[in-house]
């Protein structure tokens, strides 16, 4: 039985719709160094052209997208990743270009050691000034705090091993090589594939395996307590959203857990070490406002030209006195999102904490503002906005702050329940990408069907050097 509070499955990979336009909650490029968790994505979604599997919809396939991605920074779009390239030193200037290569090069003689901050991590690979010029405006507005206060783990996960240097060596092997299936750096990624329906569609798949291989799908339905005996989960309380009916599970043999820690914690009643607890209320996360906006494909602010003719899919807004931090263009990820191919529609995505002034906004006027930012940004008139709809997404990055350093204390608590596992972004309380979620949860399958009650594996999933991509050996 699977128990989702959400009137969709997928949780944060999952495919919102509003007036027949899909919207994907923070961009999901289906790329992944593991051939095992592709073979089960295209098990289920095989690759257009081939169609669909026998049988089924046609609309049940994967696209294959070339990743487009650019950083808005002075009214001028520059790609990402950062390429070397005539057009890129032309739009930052000679004086610009000067500063960076002085600080590029300073930050190699003199790396900072050791890398204890987000600044430091980013400074070293690219050096101040390109760091300050594309970097930390967004990344400060992603987590709220300055970079110099994150920790550099945050970059090892996310940025892998990128660095000017490679950028320079990517560049030339794209020349000589163009479009490549795989790229050597993740963030260097130029094709990836992409559900024709967002990436929703694969879930919404996989629940109607689990309903015909007789398994139960629970939406609208949240756990709500858990009581613990004997070191175990002895039972679990649900509560039906719609009807507010709570039920419980008795004595379950395993429970999988993808509830947010803080909530899982904050959930359980009994045998709970006080350090457990105090680990867990001391986890901090950055929750996430979607404003979906519809234009025409012809609409138009300047010199950024039609945002029909964008060729991006998302778009970093490196901007200071605006509080969007990126927009998607859903209907470049796939044309399938959008409803009439004669529109446009975008994503202006919000970075904030719960209860704060942004989240608390009316719907109304959060519509306003972002329809207002867009022009501030110089992408298209606020007039031009056909239609709006704004989504909220609490704890969607579990941040590396507040008593992140101790989860280790919390492990211990969660690994020494013999029928509690937790996998997921939140459930680890790690900020992954979706194929290392996939690949813990695979992990923690084959240990249970082994019959093994090691936890180790699951947790080494993106912390060792095959999911890093070589990054640990490139380090030492």
């Amino acid at each position: 039985m699977l128990v989702e509070p959400l009137a969709r499955v997928g949780g944060l990979a999952r495919t919102e719709v509003h007036h027949g336009n899909r919207i994907d909650l923070g961009g999901h490029r289906f790329f992944t160094r593991s051939a095992r968790v592709e073979a089960w994505w295209l098990a289920r979604l095989p690759v257009e052209p081939g169609g669909a599997a026998a049988g089924a919809h046609p609309d049940r396939v994967m696209l294959r997208r070339r990743r487009v991605s650019r950083i808005l920074f002075a009214g001028r779009l520059f790609r990402y990743p950062i390429r070397a390239d005539a057009e890129t030193l032309r739009r930052l200037g000679p004086a610009r270009v000067q500063r960076i290569l002085r600080s590029y090069l300073r930050a190699r003689l003199r790396p900072r050691h050791p890398e204890r901050s987000l600044e430091d991590f980013f400074v070293n690979r690219f050096g101040q000034e390109l760091y300050t010029t594309f970097f930390k405006d967004y990344t400060e507005k992603v987590w709220g705090v300055p970079c110099d206060r994150l920790p550099a783990e945050w970059g090892a996960q996310r940025v892998k091993g990128l660095s000017i240097g490679r950028a320079l060596l990517h560049a030339a092997r794209s020349r000589l090589r163009p479009a490549p299936a795989v790229a050597a750096e993740t963030s260097l990624i130029e094709w990836f594939h992409y559900p024709k329906l967002g990436p929703g569609q694969l879930w919404e798949a996989v629940a109607e395996e689990v309903a015909a291989a007789g398994g139960e799908v629970r939406l609208g339905q949240r756990a709500e307590r858990i009581e613990l005996r004997g070191g175990r989960i002895a039972r679990v309380w649900v509560r039906d959203l719609a009807s507010g009916a709570l039920y419980a599970v008795e004595a379950p043999d395993l429970v999988v857990s993808t509830i947010p820690l803080k909530d899982l914690v904050a959930a359980c009643e009994g045998e709970v070490p006080a350090a457990a607890r105090e680990v867990a209320a001391g986890l901090q996360y950055r929750d996430f406002i979607t404003v979906g906006l519809l234009l025409p494909r012809s609409a138009t602010a300047g010199r950024l030209g039609p945002v029909g003719a964008m060729p991006d899919n998302w778009i970093y807004v490196q901007e200071p006195g605006v509080k969007v931090g990126r927009m998607q263009l859903f209907h470049n990820w796939s044309p399938a999102l959008v409803a009439d191919p004669a529109h446009a529609w975008l994503g202006l995505e919000y970075f904030c904490a719960e209860g704060d002034a942004l989240w608390s906004l009316p719907d109304a006027e959060l519509r306003r503002f972002a329809a207002a930012e867009l022009e501030q940004i110089g992408i298209a008139a606020a007039a031009d906005v056909l239609d709006a709809v704004v989504i909220r997404v609490p704890k969607a990055y579990p941040a590396y702050l507040g008593d992140y350093a101790r989860l280790p204390e919390l492990r211990q608590f969660l690994d020494g329940v013999p029928n509690l596992r937790v996998v997921g972004r939140n459930g680890m309380h790690r900020y992954n990408n979706q194929d290392h979620s996939m690949l813990a949860a695979m992990v923690m399958v084959d240990l249970l069907l082994a019959g093994s009650a090691d936890r180790e594996p699951i947790w080494a999933v993106n912390t060792e050097s095959e999911y890093h991509e070589g990054e640990a050996a490139r380090r030492g």
